[in-house]
């Protein structure tokens, strides 16, 4: 996309979820050849969870791991990936125990 400057810009998107079902996602436009980690320093998500160590975090572009110093294209999605607290079969395993006991004491 070009500006009326003639500057080619990018639009791209920055995702954080710092808790289970909240996401805080940033809009920006970028210049061309603008970085993963040029997004994350625009998109101001350190300053407001400044708690969190988001440098030290995983990084990837529409759910694929990439690194901070790769170059952006048009639209993507970049999203900062937190540890998980839960491994997500047990967690499966958690809601299905929960299931089959509510079964159970419906049946009685």
């Amino acid at each position: 996309m070009a500006c009326a400057d003639g500057v080619a810009r990018l639009n791209v998107s920055v995702a954080y979820s710092p808790r289970a079902g909240e996401v805080d996602e940033v809009n920006l436009t970028l210049e061309r050849g603008a970085t993963v980690a040029d997004a994350l320093r625009a998109s101001g998500l350190q300053a407001r969870y400044p708690d969190a160590a988001l440098e030290a975090l995983p990084v990837g572009v529409w759910g694929a791991f990439c690194q901070r110093d790769d170059p952006l294209r048009d639209r993507d999605r970049v999203e900062l990936y937190r540890p998980l607290r839960v491994d997500p079969k047990e967690a499966r395993r958690r809601r299905q125990r929960a299931q089959v006991e509510t079964r159970l004491k419906a049946r009685r």
